[in-house]
């Protein structure tokens, strides 16, 4: 039995995974697999592949192309998700913020620095036409931490999927004034290099295994009251969810790989571009 570790967000994106594991279809093929939840998202991800606390995570496109770049010595096999991911902009239901315009130069709550909130931020701000270089944020770790800063006022508003943090506009906790959809395919998974040196094989099946899942997951008979229950959302957002998303099987292609790099080039994200070899397998 190979153990292999892996990691991914609580989020009802990875539900596939979870599947697979509780019907023991790693096991059969003589992998232990183990599944950990980051509740703290991209940035530490990141930093276990580095810290070789995890051999695979199933992490945001441009949090782990800007880690690559940065040294991360992992490399993408493959596009988990193709969709966009749906970012959320929220602020606490009683702030005196009401459209998007009325951000500019207030300050984000993120779950920490590379992480997908902290980038997508930067993206927004962008797409804006703030200036992205005033920017100055609020380190919260977790969703917990999002609304802890923001009900206590020591960060203005917080971008998450948006799906996620629905029960916490519906509890009206949050209120949402705007969304920002990634413009690139949101989660691939990546693996450290020594891993793919090691056992490629081993991830091979693992990725045929997960495909298998994917590629007829909405078709999962009552997959919307398992996601709703699972998850905690209500019936009719888990199907907008699911009629929005979708899951690849296919590796990221270079001219999707030039896009993410141009622009998080574009907004000093990253310091130089590289070869699509140095970031996908």
């Amino acid at each position: 039995m190979t153990t292999i570790k892996i990691v991914g967000v609580p989020e009802h994106f990875n539900l596939p995974w979870l599947l697979c594991l509780e019907n023991d279809e790693f096991e059969a093929e003589n992998i232990d697999l183990q599944w950990t939840n980051v509740p703290e998202g991209t940035g530490k991800m990141c930093q276990m592949l580095r810290d070789k606390e995890t051999d695979i995570a199933v992490i945001l496109t441009e949090g782990i192309v800007k880690d690559i770049i940065a040294g991360n010595p992992s490399k993408i096999v493959q596009v988990y998700v193709q969709s966009p991911l749906i970012w959320g902009i929220h602020v606490a239901a009683n702030s005196k913020y009401k459209k998007l315009s009325d951000l500019e130069n207030t300050k984000p709550a993120i779950s920490r620095l590379g992480s997908g909130s902290h980038l997508m931020s930067i993206v927004n701000a962008n797409n804006e036409n703030w200036k992205t270089d005033n920017l100055k944020f609020e380190i919260v770790n977790t969703i917990d931490g999002a609304v802890e800063a923001l009900t206590n006022q020591t960060a203005d508003y917080f971008m998450w999927e948006r799906f996620m943090t629905k029960p916490l506009v519906d509890k009206g906790i949050f209120r949402k004034i705007a969304s920002c959809p990634t413009p690139w395919p949101c989660f691939v998974i990546a693996v450290r290099e020594e891993i793919l040196e090691k056992d490629p094989n081993i991830i091979d099946k693992i990725l045929k295994i997960i495909n298998n899942t994917t590629s007829e997951f909405k078709e999962i008979p009552s997959i919307n009251k398992t996601l709703s229950l699972k998850y905690n959302l209500k019936i009719k957002d888990i199907e907008e969810w699911l009629s929005l998303t979708e899951w690849s099987q296919d590796q990221l292609s270079e001219k999707m790989l030039n896009k993410v790099q141009n622009q998080l080039f574009e907004l000093s994200i990253i310091d130089k571009k590289v070869t699509f070899e140095a970031v996908v397998r």
